[in-house]
């Protein structure tokens, strides 16, 4: 599957935009160079993403799609995945990319091996020069790779998700901070924002 590819300067401004260049963000500029081929960029809320991780990847398409947590078109899925829904509302265009494991090849159980042990007990210069290098092998495999090499392509299991919408703030009875109406928890003593509703429940 053919898709166009971003330039060198847009590579390097996404670089610049997440901090520092990583498998992560690499397999997040792929999706979005899918997304920006096949559904274009986003100028306002007219493409949707629905992420399944918090990993750096997210970084890459909210610079390059347009995708954002603030207009409610980027939308997180606690799951743990490197898995990207895309969504076009004005046709209904929907696509599902979840990132095949094999696109590690090899390097991938040493570059987990070693990101164990650097967690638990550190790594030596020597190591720690092969995780670096790793990562770099991983990330050219990732870009210079088809695109079907990198993702499976699935229908989404989730419908379009419905348009952002601006809703009213009420004052928590107990900090007396405004808070989204949606977003509080009813008690006797009226209505509260969740830290100090959780805070009563472990008095």
């Amino acid at each position: 599957m053919a898709i166009n590819r971003i330039n060198q300067e847009e590579l390097q401004r996404t670089i610049d935009f997440h901090g520092h260049w990583c498998p992560g963000l690499a397999i997040g500029i792929r999706a979005a160079e899918w997304a920006l081929a096949e559904m274009e960029k986003s100028p306002d809320e007219e493409i949707v993403a629905v992420v399944e991780t918090d990993m750096c990847g997210v970084d890459a398409i909210q610079y390059l799609t347009g995708c954002t947590f603030g207009k409610g078109n980027l939308i997180h899925l606690d799951y743990g995945k490197n898995a990207f829904s895309f969504y076009r509302r004005n046709d209904g265009r929907a696509m599902r990319l979840v990132l095949k494991p094999s696109i590690y090849g090899d390097s991938g159980a040493l570059l987990r091996d070693l990101h164990k042990k650097m967690q638990s007990q550190g790594l030596t210069p020597e190591e720690e020069k092969t995780w670096k290098e790793t990562r770099q092998t991983i990330s050219r495999q990732i870009m210079d790779s088809d695109i079907t090499e990198v993702f499976e392509f699935k229908d989404p299991a989730i419908p379009v998700p419905k348009k952002a919408r601006i809703l009213a703030s009420v004052i928590c009875e107990e900090c007396r901070e405004p808070v989204m109406e949606t977003r509080t928890r009813r008690l006797d003593k009226g209505m509260l924002c969740i830290p100090c509703f959780e805070a009563l429940d472990k008095r």
